[in-house]
C-alpha cells in the first residue's frame, strides 16, 4: 500500500489508465447489477406479501419493507459481495498473470513503481463508480418490486408506492453509499495483494484469484458489521 498510494509519475497516464479501469470494473458491471437488482426487488416484494398476512399490519408495509431491505443491505452489502466475485477475480487474475508472465519484473527493472502503475487506477477508479451501481441497484430494485405489484394482483401499486414513500429517512441512502466506498476498497486492494504476490503458474494465478474472492468476502461482512454499528448506532 505505500507503493500504491504515491503520486503518480505521469498524470497523463494515470488519467487515460483511470478512464480505462472505470469502464472495464465499473461501467461493464452495469448489466449485471441491473438484472440481479430487478429480480431480486421482485423477489423480496414477493415474500414480504406472502408473509405478511395479519390484518393488524397495513397493506403498504410490503413497499416499505422491501425499500428497508435494498437501501440498508441489499444494494450495498450483498451487491458488493456479489461484485467481488467480479471485480476481485478480474483484478487478481490480471495482475497475477502480469507477475508470472515478468511484465512487473520488466517494470520495476525499467524504474517505474509497478504497484502505483498498476493497482492504483484500479482502486480509485472503482471507488469513484461503485457509489453510481449502488443507487442503479436501489432504483432497479425498487423497480423490480414495482413490476410485480403492476402485473400480479398481490399488492396495488398505490399501496406499493406509498409504502415506499412512508417514514423515509434519506441517510439510509447516504449509510448505503459510505459502506459501498469501505467495500470497494476492500474489494480491490485484496485482489490486487493477491495477484501482484502469486508465484508459479497459471495454476497458482486461478488459485490466487479464489483465495482474493473469499477473502475479501470475509472482510466485507466484517467491515459491515462494524460500520452499521458505527453509522446507524
Amino acid at each position: 500500500m505505500t507503493q500504491v498510494f504515491r503520486i503518480p509519475e505521469k498524470w497523463r497516464e494515470f488519467f487515460k489508465q483511470l478512464v480505462f479501469e472505470i469502464n472495464k470494473l465499473g461501467v461493464d458491471s452495469i448489466p449485471l447489477v441491473i438484472i440481479i437488482s430487478i429480480f431480486i426487488g421482485a423477489v423480496i416484494c414477493i415474500q414480504m406479501t406472502i408473509n405478511i398476512v395479519s390484518p393488524m399490519i397495513p397493506s403498504y408495509s410490503t413497499g416499505l419493507a422491501t425499500r428497508e431491505i435494498l437501501l440498508l443491505e441489499f444494494s450495498c452489502t450483498m451487491m458488493s459481495l456479489i461484485l467481488a466475485g467480479k471485480v476481485g477475480s478480474n483484478i487478481s487474475s490480471e495482475i497475477g498473470t502480469m507477475r508470472v508472465t515478468e511484465q512487473i519484473d520488466a517494470m520495476e527493472i525499467m524504474g517505474l513503481n509497478a504497484a502505483s502503475y498498476i493497482v492504483l487506477p484500479k482502486i480509485v477508479g472503482f471507488v469513484l463508480f461503485v457509489p453510481v451501481l449502488c443507487i442503479l441497484s436501489m432504483f432497479m430494485g425498487l423497480l423490480g418490486g414495482a413490476l410485480v405489484a403492476q402485473f400480479t394482483d398481490m399488492i396495488s401499486m398505490e399501496n406499493y408506492v406509498f409504502g415506499i414513500q412512508s417514514f423515509f429517512n434519506e441517510w439510509y441512502i447516504w449509510y448505503a453509499i459510505i459502506k459501498t466506498l469501505f467495500f470497494a476498497f476492500i474489494i480491490t486492494s485484496v485482489a490486487a495483494y493477491y495477484g501482484f504476490y502469486v508465484k508459479g503458474g497459471s495454476l497458482e494465478v486461478g488459485q490466487a484469484s479464489t483465495r482474493a474472492v473469499v477473502s475479501s468476502s470475509i472482510l466485507i461482512l466484517l467491515a459491515d458489521v462494524v460500520l452499521t454499528k458505527l453509522l446507524l448506532q
